[in-house]
C-alpha cells in the first residue's frame, strides 16, 4: 500500500480499458501521460492535479444510481474523492469513498474501469485543480438504505431514466 501501488493500478487500469469513444481514448491518453510524469499523481498532495477514485453507485436492478450533492461543486455527483496511501489500489479507494459516502455496507465493485472524466475543482487543498477521475461501477444489495455522510448535502436515489438537469454522469 503506496503511492506506486495505486500508480501502478491506475496505470494497469487505462492501459487494459476498453475505450468506447475518440474523446474516451483521448482523455485516456492524456492522464496515461500525466501518470507518467507524476509517480505521486494518485494523491491529493500533487497540486496540480491527482486522480481520483469514483462510484457510480446502482441499485441492486440498476434502474437508479445513488448521487450526493456534493457541498463544494453544488451539484448532483456520483460518490467518491480522494485515493489515500492506506488503499492497495484505486478500485480500493472508489469502493472506500462508496461505502463512506453512502453509509451501505456489502457494496459490490465491478472489475476494471467503467469510465474515465476531468473535473476543474477546488478541492481541500483550497486552490484550484484538477481531479482526473476513474470510475468504477458498483452495485448495492437489495433493499439498500442510503445515509448521508457529513461530505454530503444531500443523498439520493434518481431513476437512470431521470437524472438531474445538469448532471455530466457516466451511464453505459
Amino acid at each position: 500500500m503506496s503511492a506506486s501501488s495505486l500508480h501502478e493500478s491506475a496505470t494497469e487500469l487505462l492501459e487494459t480499458w476498453p475505450a468506447a469513444t475518440g474523446p474516451e481514448q483521448s482523455l485516456r491518453q492524456a492522464v496515461l501521460a500525466f501518470l507518467g510524469s507524476a509517480p505521486r499523481g494518485c494523491l491529493r498532495e500533487h497540486a496540480a492535479g491527482h486522480i481520483t477514485a469514483s462510484a457510480m453507485v446502482f441499485s441492486h436492478d440498476e434502474r437508479a444510481v445513488l448521487l450526493t450533492l456534493h457541498p463544494r461543486v453544488g451539484r448532483w455527483i456520483q460518490l467518491g474523492g480522494h485515493c489515500e496511501e492506506s488503499d492497495d489500489t484505486v478500485q480500493a479507494a472508489a469502493l472506500r469513498e462508496a461505502t463512506e459516502e453512502s453509509g451501505i455496507p456489502d457494496l459490490r465493485i465491478e472489475p476494471g474501469l467503467y469510465g474515465l472524466q476531468a473535473h476543474p475543482i477546488t478541492c481541500s487543498l483550497g486552490r484550484p485543480t484538477r481531479h482526473l477521475d476513474l470510475v468504477f461501477k458498483v452495485r448495492a444489495p437489495k433493499d439498500a438504505v442510503p445515509v448521508r455522510s457529513s461530505e454530503s448535502t444531500d443523498l439520493r436515489w434518481w431513476s437512470v431514466d431521470s437524472l438531474p438537469d445538469d448532471s455530466d454522469l457516466l451511464l453505459r
